[in-house]
Parts: structure tokens; sequence; C-alpha cells
């Protein structure tokens, strides 16, 4: 994400290197493949609105002049996009593209899904806000409904705005439960920007040069990267040395995806988190799961991603998913951690805000209505079986992987050594635009393709995808 460079400089890049790889005659392209006509959209019965506000160079210029310089924005042309529905966006022209990135793996249920929109716009003809130093009935019911959904005694529920601020408020938990200081996350992971989740997030493009605070990184469970490839003890094992030798033997808990988001979708070696989990608590620790992009059925075999690994964490945080785009996260966890935060008054002003919450509880209604969850098994099952057809017809892609509707396609330059095909992908990234499919990218080196759509997202579109994806590959 934010290790993609735009503008001018990429257009330089791509041509450079990209020519360097042609001439080399890498990456499959020696094999034959016939290059038919460019897919099509699934047909869509929806007229997009005419749109009659500023255009693209405009709002850029404007962009540019008031707003932070740390923004960054995808394709060398970046795009307008005016209006969505369900699983599409729309441009300033009109024109329609697969929305296979989820505004950033948020928009769970789709764009503008009418039972959502009915809640909010009803909800905030009554109540805007309040906050909690009031009574009312959309935040204990969002709350009820979203403790039910919960195993185990993780019954108590803190609303906020963002994965950012779960992940400040889990980590504070941690601390105050277990009354120690260090923190351990994974290499590769993705908590937050903030000043104390940055010390969590093990990616340098997201990193400043600021204090982490007793926060320590262990070895990344990658079964395609990783120096233990799938082998969770040794992996664990490590967990438990850098205890031993890094610690004072005592921490204050750790915390994990279970499947890297920003990282690239990477799956953690199965059983790990089950290992650990026992280790970190047997050193005075609690276990966080970040549900913030796994969670509410994505990964369509289960409801939360630390659910694939047979574990029940002391603390889980959410967000993204859980308002189909409006502003809000949640931590859950046990009555036991939750009375720490008595001690003083832990407030936030707009966590459970009526409009949120009412939106919120429509989501997990949406959700089981219409069975997302199967929904995400089904799509992504047949959508990952065509992308690894597509794996063995293309050597640049290295690896494909995920659960359900949470995949990501590695692309390398050399399989065997997995060489990052960091101009490629960006080639490829602008090509998928063209052909109408928005797709993310993600990994340190940006070489990642991030599939993570709307969960509506049809067999049609996966199909599409896919054909959109050989299409380009086989262009190069």
């Amino acid at each position: 994400m934010r290790n993609l460079v735009s503008g001018s400089l990429v257009g330089a890049l791509i041509k450079s290197h990209t020519r360097r790889w042609l001439c080399s005659g890498n990456v499959g392209l020696q094999r034959g493949f016939s290059v038919t006509s460019p897919p099509e959209l699934p047909a869509f019965d929806y007229e997009p609105k005419p749109y009659k506000g500023p255009l693209a160079d405009e709002v850029l210029v404007k962009r540019k002049r008031f707003l932070g310089p740390s923004l960054f924005y995808y394709y060398q042309k970046p795009l307008n996009i005016v209006e969505g529905k369900m699983q599409y966006l729309f441009d300033e022209n009109g024109r329609r593209y697969l929305d296979a990135f989820a505004g950033i793996v948020t928009v769970s249920c789709g764009h503008c899904h009418p039972e959502i929109l009915n809640a909010i716009i009803e909800q905030s003809k009554l109540l805007q806000h309040a906050t909690t130093i009031y009574l009312h009935h959309a935040i204990a019911d969002f709350a009820e409904a979203l403790a039910s959904k919960m195993p185990g005694n993780l019954k108590v529920v803190y609303f906020v705005n963002s994965g950012t601020e779960a992940n400040e408020l889990a980590m504070l938990m941690a601390r105050l439960y277990s009354g120690n200081l260090g923190m351990i996350a994974l290499r590769n992971a993705y908590h937050g920007g903030s000043s104390n989740t940055i010390g969590l997030t093990a990616l340098n493009t997201w990193k400043y040069p600021i204090p982490q605070g007793e926060i320590h990184h262990v070895l990344n469970p990658n079964p395609y990267r990783g120096v233990f490839g799938s082998d969770a003890n040794r992996y664990a094992q490590d967990v438990q040395d850098h205890i031993d030798h890094g610690t004072s033997g005592k921490v204050a808990g750790f915390i994990a995806e279970t499947i890297q988001g920003v990282g690239g979708a990477v799956e953690l070696a199965p059983g790990y988190l089950k290992l650990v989990y026992d280790i970190v608590h047997k050193a005075g620790g609690v276990c966080i799961a970040d549900e913030v992009q796994t969670g509410f059925g994505r990964t369509g075999s289960h409801y939360w991603g630390f659910e694939t690994q047979g574990v029940i964490p002391d603390i889980v945080t959410m967000a993204k998913g859980i308002g189909n785009g409006l502003p809000l996260g949640a931590v859950v966890t046990t009555p036991e951690i939750a009375s720490v935060l008595a001690q003083k008054i832990q407030f936030n002003t707009f966590g459970g805000n009526p409009v949120c919450s009412a939106g919120g509880l429509a989501v997990l209604k949406v959700l089981d209505k219409e069975q997302r969850q199967k929904h995400c098994a089904d799509i992504g099952s047949h959508m990952m079986g065509r992308l690894r057809d597509l794996q063995q017809k293309h050597d640049i892609i290295g690896d494909m992987r995920g659960r359900g509707l949470m995949v990501g396609i590695e692309l390398v330059t050399d399989r065997k050594e997995k060489t990052p095909a960091k101009a490629e992908t960006a080639v490829l990234f602008e090509s998928l635009r063209e052909l109408g499919v928005l797709v993310g990218k993600g990994g340190l080196h940006g070489n990642v393709f991030r599939i993570k759509p709307p969960m509506c997202f049809s067999r049609d579109d996966a199909d599409f995808l896919v054909d959109a994806l050989d299409y380009a590959i086989s262009k190069l």
C-alpha cells in the first residue's frame, strides 16, 4: 500500500524493469499462450446517476493543496470514484468497475446495501449522537448481538471508531490485566498507524522512526516464505526463545492476525496459534486476535479467523467489515479482563454512536439473512480452484493462498528464488484497472494482489476476475 510509488516514477520503473524482464524470456512467456479478447464485466442491472461534480484532475489538485502529503493513491491516473452499488463502483464517467478490494476489506455486505442504508437513515432521523452518558437501546442491542457471535466467555464489548483504536485499547487491557509491559507481535504484521500500534506493526513501509515501547517481533509463520515452512512447532519455539532471552520471562500479551492483511494475505502455519497461546499464557500474558480483516465470515470456513486455528483468544479486536463502511470498531473480551478498565474512566465519545450502532446491527442481520459466510466459502472455493489452474499456466504466480474471499496472489520473477516481481506487479495492476477490475496490493515489496471483495461477490464476478488476470498476464 504505502510501498507503492505513484506518478511518473512508477511509469519509468515499469518501463525499465519490464523491458529487462521481457527481454529475458522469463515468467512463462515461452509457453506460447494464446491471447484472446479481453473479458467483459458480468451484466448488472443498475444505472448510475449522472455525475455533475468536479472531475478527477480538479479533485487531485485540491487534495494535494489541502490534505496531508502522506496520503497516497492507486494508479498512475487516479480514479475519481463517485458511486457504488453492491460489488461494483462507478467513476465520474459512469464506467463500472468490479470492486475486488472492498474499500480495503471494509465493505462486507455490499456498497449502499439497502437494508443497512435504511437502518442508518431511520436512526439519523431520530437521533444522530448523544454519547453513552445517556441510555440508548441501539448500543445495547448491537453489543448483545455481537457478543452472541463470540465463543467462550468473550462477552464484554467496547465500541471504538477504527481497527487502530481497537488494537490500542486491547494493548492497554493486556498491560493492565497482566501487570507486564512487553508485547509480542509477528513480523510482517499490520495492526494500525497510531504512535502505539505502529510499534505492533512490522512492515517498514508503515513505520516512522519513533520509540516502539516494549514491543518485540518474532518470526512470521509464513508457509510460503518463512524459514521453517509450515512447521508450527519451530515457529512457536522461537516465541519461547524470545521470552526466555529477550524478556524478564513475563509478557503482557501476544497479538496476531490469523491471515495477515496488509502483509499480503498470509495465512499462519496450521496449529501455530494454539501452541503460542499456551506459551504466552504460561508467561503471564493474554492473547489478542486481530480480526479487523478476517472477521464476520469472510474466511468462509468460520465466522472468525482465529477459529481456523482452533483457539479462543482472551481479547478480540475488529473493525472494517463490522460497519460496511461506517467508522466503527470494537474490542470484545472477558468480564475479568474488562474489569481492569474500571479502575479509571474509560470513555470514547463516538464509540457506540446510535447511527453506527444501528448500522452495525443491520450488518450482522444481513450477513446472517443472506448467508454470507457460506457464500464466501462457495465462491472462494471456486475462485481458488481457478486461480490454482492459472498458477500452473503462468510462472509469474509464485503463490496463491487464502480462505473464502480473503485471497492473496504473490507474483515472482523466479519461482525457485521467490524474487518479488515488483515492476511486473505494477504493470498488471494498471492492466487490471483498464480491464475493469480493482484489486489491492500488499506485502513488503508490493508484489501481492489482495483479492478481498464485498461478500456479495458472485461466481460470475470471480470468473471475470480470473479471466482478466489471465488475459493481463498473457499480454505481458
